[in-house]
């Protein structure tokens, strides 16, 4: 869902109290990276920010996924109570499957076909999102990571908002402390155990530009037919 707002717009999930931890959302024209541990709850935030861009009919959102084909992932949002069929059949949503082979040069070459793909994408097509790029950045070199998130940089001053996941583990810590002195925002999501379960949290750890302060700690868990379900941190710690 776009916020719209006599000054800015800003990208929201559209959940109240994650958009208040963002700080009323991530703003247009933004690189975000949001890393952390598997099964942490990345891919499930990227999808809430999709459905809630798609809820605006002036943004269309581009969708590179490594998790999902097409059929899956719509599936996937759907059992989570967010239908993006009709999006996607209006064109307003694309989805681009991403293969990468084990054997991956260590060259720059994925990393432009990507940036190449981004930026030929129609004007409308203002939302990109990777979900994830963790094997090809553990496939190459740093100065092709850099260039990457450089290029990515250099769409979002030209009006895309650009929003990157990855495992924190697929990074050297020179690069990845690199990459993320280059990102406007930047969410950093783990697993810890409360009693006998476990439960997701997220840090929000920048959001450059956003209209409030943000704030730190997201406690939540996925449910299905509704997705993130925001578990009170003074609740979850008991």
């Amino acid at each position: 869902m776009i916020k719209h707002d006599k000054k800015k717009e800003a990208i929201v999930t559209g959940i109240v109290e994650v958009d208040d931890k963002l700080g009323g959302g991530i703003p247009l024209c933004s690189l975000c990276l949001v890393e952390g541990h598997s099964d942490a709850g990345k891919s499930v935030l990227c999808q809430h920010l999709t459905h809630g861009t798609l809820q605006n009919a002036e943004i269309s959102v581009a969708y590179y996924t490594t998790e999902n084909n097409i059929r899956s992932l719509i599936s996937q949002m759907d059992s989570l109570n967010m239908n993006i069929l009709d999006h996607f059949l209006a064109d307003r949503l694309r989805i681009f499957p991403l293969t990468f082979r084990s054997g991956l040069p260590h060259g720059h070459k994925p990393f432009l076909v990507l940036t190449h793909h981004f930026s030929n994408l129609p004007q409308e097509f203002k939302l990109i999102i990777i979900d994830s790029i963790t094997l090809l950045v553990a496939h190459s070199e740093p100065v092709a990571i850099i260039d990457f998130f450089s290029r990515c940089k250099a769409l979002c001053d030209q009006g895309k908002t650009i929003i990157v996941v990855a495992h924190s583990y697929a990074f050297e810590e020179d690069i990845l402390s690199r990459t993320r002195s280059l990102c406007d925002a930047r969410f950093k999501l783990r697993l810890e155990q409360v009693g006998e379960s476990m439960i997701k949290l997220m840090e929000v750890l920048k959001v450059r530009g956003a209209d409030r302060p943000t704030g730190d700690v997201v406690s939540f868990n996925i449910e299905p037919r509704l997705g993130m379900r925001i578990i009170p941190l003074a609740k979850a710690r008991v």
